[in-house]
């Protein structure tokens, strides 16, 4: 058991997920906070938590919870974030951390003075099969490496029927696709690569300029979709609305590495089949490597002059770095529950630690700069040509 205990803000799809994490991870989880007094409850209790708080300053007076988890909508992190470390509270917010770079960078300057421990739940890098791919790449298993592709595709927005807070600029933020998954992969590929994007182009596309919102909401991949016949009787009986969307469905980057290399993804959420399939292929001049998060326990190791290999994880197969996030033998497959959990346990050990090394998990610094990237995503489609980040 480590030495602080979390509540967590957020009782969609989310903020469970948080829970379970660090219940397994060995947290103390006293409380969830919800948009209202009820939902709260509702969680604690679905959930099998002491408190179902009331409101941000009740949880924020709890003495007993040291670190707060923030997975609240988009538009909430950066005020949650900042009473957070007003109370003394470390912090894990989910991405997007803020809305802005400008509010991003604040929270990093806010961060550093509080000397609180505060980062941003990019859990997909620890996967063990990832900590290894950048741990090969780090011992110059491949060589230089000339380029970086991949893609992240999910159908959960398919229909004009398919409705979330996300698709709205104003409550999820300018860019969706690209800020809710790219910047999961954009994470991923830059750890892994050890590369830092230089520069980039992007296009995007928005497939449903309207789309039809149940009247009172819908959580996030709850929402079925309506046959045409059926929609018509939705919209007679006002249990829908239209709503403009602005923002997009598809987007695709050419990005340019500091060091030399090129690379390029692509992102949709209208992509029927795609549940949420992350892919990562890096090429490099003694070999190239491909992990896709469907199958998150292979990973296919390509090579010239001698055949392929395919690395199934198992610890026995790894170096000390994977092997220290992979917890069953090969075999028992570990997946996206426990992501979490092992992002979660990197970030409390350094909680509990005297901090003099660097920390393992993403920091408020790689959330800040996914947010640079993303202005510099819509900067390059406003302007129709490359910009550097």
């Amino acid at each position: 058991m480590f030495g602080q205990a979390a509540a967590v803000i957020g009782t969609g799809f989310i903020g469970p997920v948080h829970v379970e994490g660090l219940i397994r991870a060995g947290v103390r989880v006293v409380g969830i906070l919800g948009s209202t007094p009820q939902k709260s409850q509702e969680a604690a209790i679905k959930l099998g938590l002491e408190r179902g708080y009331a409101s941000l300053d009740e949880l924020l007076d709890d003495h007993s919870v040291g670190v707060v988890h923030i997975a609240s909508p988009n538009r909430a992190h950066f005020e949650q974030v900042q009473a957070c470390l007003a109370a003394g509270k470390h912090v894990l917010c989910e991405k997007p951390l803020a809305m802005n770079s400008q509010e991003s960078r604040k929270l990093v300057e806010e961060a550093k003075s509080s000397q609180l421990v505060c980062g941003v739940n990019y859990n997909i890098r620890f996967y063990p099969l990832c900590i290894e791919a950048a741990s090969r790449i780090r011992q110059g298993c491949f060589g230089k490496l000339y380029h970086v592709s991949g893609s992240y595709t999910q159908d959960w927005l398919l229909q004009p029927t398919d409705f979330n807070w996300r698709v709205l600029a104003s409550e999820g933020g300018s860019l969706r696709a690209l800020a809710d998954i790219g910047t999961h992969w954009l994470d991923l590929a830059q750890f892994v690569s050890g590369l830092e994007v230089d520069s980039l182009c992007a296009d995007l596309q928005t497939v449903h300029a309207t789309r039809h919102a149940p009247v009172g909401g819908a959580l996030t991949f709850t929402n079925p979709s309506l046959s045409s016949s059926s929609l018509e009787g939705a919209k007679s009986e006002n249990r829908i609305k239209p709503m403009v969307v602005d923002t997009e469905d598809y987007g695709s980057v050419l990005l340019r590495f500091k060091g030399g290399a090129h690379g390029l993804f692509y992102v949709s959420q209208v992509m029927a089949g795609r549940k949420n399939c992350l892919e990562l292929t890096i090429a490099g001049e003694k070999s190239s490597l491909s992990w896709n998060s469907q199958e998150p326990n292979r990973m296919w190791i390509g090579h010239r002059n001698e055949p392929n290999q395919e690395l199934i994880r198992d610890p026995s197969l790894l170096g000390p770095d994977a092997q220290a996030h992979a917890n069953y033998p090969g075999g028992h497959n570990e997946g996206f529950p426990d992501s979490f959990k092992q992002l979660f346990r990197s970030y409390y050990e350094y909680v509990d630690s005297d901090r003099s090394v660097a920390p393992k998990f993403p920091t408020f610094e790689d959330g800040h700069r996914e947010i640079l990237l993303c202005e510099a995503i819509l900067q390059s489609v406003s302007s129709k040509g490359w910009v550097s980040v």
